[in-house]
């Protein structure tokens, strides 16, 4: 069975879950739970509500659908069965997963850095402005604070990044392992198997 998206908040609809609405036009639309179906039925525009996907990528706080990576045009077409073919799909299926996740993690990454640099700038702002406030023994205290909050926030991006470089690396390195298989006639022989 096929795993449906939901046409309200583009959720996955499983298999004999949520509902079903089929127009007078044949048109069919499936809606994951009875949240979605309602404000379907109230006519309203699933961009405008903050829990919905579509709002999510409208507004830029999640990555748009990466053209690169999809691979669903062609699943109608029957094909002979071959067990290689099968073995490089999932293979291939695997490394497309990891390929998005780096890219969500990494469009995540640019998002909040985005964001932390605005609350900086906000409170270096907020400190200028408000100078006079201040005792004058902490004025270049304060701007010392906001300077070395700069600097650290810096090395944490340049750590974060060496540290998913060490990962991958990691990753690479333990891909190759050995097993064993039995073969008729000739005993156990060893082969090298992708993980």
């Amino acid at each position: 069975m096929r795993i449906e998206t939901c046409y309200f908040c583009s959720q996955p609809c499983y298999p004999s879950k949520g509902i079903t609405f089929v127009r007078n036009d044949a048109k069919v639309f499936k809606f994951c739970r009875s949240k979605c179906h309602k404000n379907f039925k109230m006519k309203r525009n699933p961009r405008k509500l903050a829990w919905t996907k579509s709002f999510r990528r409208a507004h830029g706080k999640e990555m748009t659908v990466d053209s690169t990576l999809q691979f669903a045009q062609r699943r109608n077409i029957p094909i002979r069965y071959n067990r290689e073919l099968v073995a490089t799909t999932l293979q291939a299926m695997q490394r497309v997963s990891e390929i998005r996740d780096r890219r969500e993690r990494q469009f995540y990454k640019n998002r909040m850095r985005g964001n932390k640099a605005k609350m900086l700038e906000a409170d270096r702002k907020l400190v200028e402005e408000n100078q006079h406030l201040l005792p004058p023994q902490y004025r270049t205290q304060a701007m010392e604070a906001l300077a070395e909050a700069e600097k650290i926030v810096g090395e944490n991006e340049v750590l974060e990044e060496e540290m998913e470089e060490k990962v991958e690396g990691a990753k690479v390195k333990g891909a190759l392992k050995r097993k064993q298989r039995l073969v008729r006639g000739s005993g156990v022989e060893a082969m090298d198997v992708d993980e």
